[in-house]
């Protein structure tokens, strides 16, 4: 652990054991904390009670056995006074695991890792858990039939969490409420790249084994952290100031991943120019060779590819620093605020680019028959879990702000857009929210349209 972040945690366990022993309150005044927060779709997915505010995650693996041992140091503030709060962890032996400095009590049910402190966490003030775990990373299949989290390669692990793989390797509050910012010290065979979110802080070598820090400054929602691993070959380069981090399998050199990776520069400056500034203080993206994995997916900072994407994925990955991953959903059913914002970025990026229009893109998909399956499912409604990356989510959200640009006009629809990310940079979104942003700003009553594009099973008519 580097000097400065020990003294940190040191000085942070010192006041918070100093304010609990200091400011003691009566057995009857602690309660446990929620073990979920109640999303529609995952409800059990982060904890009630607490505010995690930095994540500092020490992970030492090796791929010849899948093992993992780590160290998890979770700075956090308690909302209320809590004699017992949980953290989300998938297997693994836990070996030691401190509250404040002090041993903690645990338990462990499912995926909630139950903690007692030794002393109350008192509503408002700060506390810091310290956990020793080990164990082969869990690799978690979503409902939709997908695997995430920790994927295994022939050299390493492809490592993407949306939307409940974080918990297979490190131990979260993973609800993307509750957003944190991160540091890494991933250390791995020499030879081998490990990439985190954020800046490259150091990558050193010593006896076999190489250790890649990272820092992620920005808060980050738990299931956008990511530690793939394997052979790559890693560049860096610049755009306007922000270092971006290329890093490709040698298996998909020959195939033009740097060169579609390169496309990132001039990518980030249109959507600064057409939403608003680039959100972090880097960038780039990993191509691994993965087919096992088959999609794409963001992490904050740097996209993960597991192959050598084409043009259109480059960009559609890129679109979610701002509407993903700067801007979060609070509740998962909401993804077409990732997901639609992404697929009208692809249309109107080839606009721009002397490529057909955005329009062209919304005919194309509109001239489906009414009885096409395409229009069972509305992109804010779409009737559970395993329908999280389907088209409507993509498809129908993307044509869902192509049809309120074509209702309020080009003006009113980019002030929405830019207008959005202002006032939501770092936070967290509701589709109520953009509904409510988008009749303030085109002084329309919106609430017909959106019944009918968000939430109206059927082919929309008469908007």
């Amino acid at each position: 652990m580097p000097a400065l972040r020990t003294f940190a945690l040191a000085v942070a366990v010192a006041v918070a054991v100093a304010v609990a022993v200091a400011a003691p309150a009566s057995a009857q005044s602690f309660v446990a904390g929620p073990p979920g927060l109640g999303d529609p779709y995952f409800p059990l997915a982060g904890n009630g009670g607490y505010d995690a505010k930095h994540y500092s995650l020490e992970l030492d693996y090796q791929r010849a056995g899948n093992q993992l041992d780590a160290t998890a140091t979770i700075f956090a503030i308690a909302t209320q006074s809590l004699r017992q709060f949980d953290l989300d962890l998938r297997g693994f032996e836990i070996s030691r695991l401190m509250v404040n400095g002090l041993p903690a009590g645990f338990t462990r049910d499912g995926q909630e890792l139950i903690v007692t402190p030794r002393i109350g966490l008192r509503a408002g003030r700060p506390f810091v858990v310290q956990i020793d775990y080990a164990g082969q990373p869990a690799q978690v299949v979503d409902p939709d039939g997908s695997s995430e989290s920790w994927v295994l390669t022939a050299d390493g692990a492809f490592v993407v969490n949306e939307p409940q793989g974080s918990p297979g390797w490190y131990p979260a509050n993973d609800n993307p409420r509750d957003k944190a910012t991160y540091d890494f010290a991933i250390t791995v065979p020499e030879g081998i790249t490990a990439i985190g979110n954020g800046r490259l802080i150091s990558s050193r070598t010593h006896r076999g084994k190489t250790t890649w820090r990272w820092l992620e400054a920005s808060p980050m929602a738990s299931y956008l952290a990511t530690a793939t691993n394997g052979v790559f070959e890693l560049r860096t380069s610049r755009a306007g100031g922000v270092p971006l981090y290329h890093a490709v399998d040698p298996a998909e050199v020959p195939s033009g991943a740097f060169d579609r990776l390169a496309a990132e520069g001039e990518i980030i400056d249109f959507f600064s120019k057409l939403y608003g500034p680039y959100p972090f203080s880097s960038g780039g993206g990993v191509v691994d060779h993965a087919p096992e994995v088959g999609y794409a997916l963001e992490s904050q900072t740097k996209s993960q590819y597991d192959r050598t994407p084409d043009a259109s994925t480059v960009v559609h990955e890129i679109s979610h620093q701002w509407f993903g991953n700067s801007i979060s959903l609070t509740v998962w059913p909401d993804i077409w605020l990732n997901e639609g914002f992404a697929k009208f970025s692809e249309w109107i990026y080839d606009e721009r680019h002397s490529g057909p229009p955005a329009q062209q893109a919304f005919d194309a998909l509109y001239a489906r028959n009414s009885t096409d399956p395409f229009w069972a499912r509305p992109p804010a409604n779409l009737g559970g879990p395993e329908f999280l990356f389907t088209s409507p989510a993509y498809d129908r959200g993307g044509m869902t702000l192509q049809a309120l640009r074509g209702k309020i006009g080009d003006a009113k629809f980019f002030e929405l857009l830019r207008e959005w990310y202002a006032r939501n940079r770092n936070g967290n979104v509701t589709t109520a929210d953009f509904i409510d942003l988008a009749e303030d700003v085109s002084d329309r009553q919106l609430d017909r349209f959106f019944d009918i594009w968000l939430y109206r099973p059927g082919k929309p008519v008469s908007w």
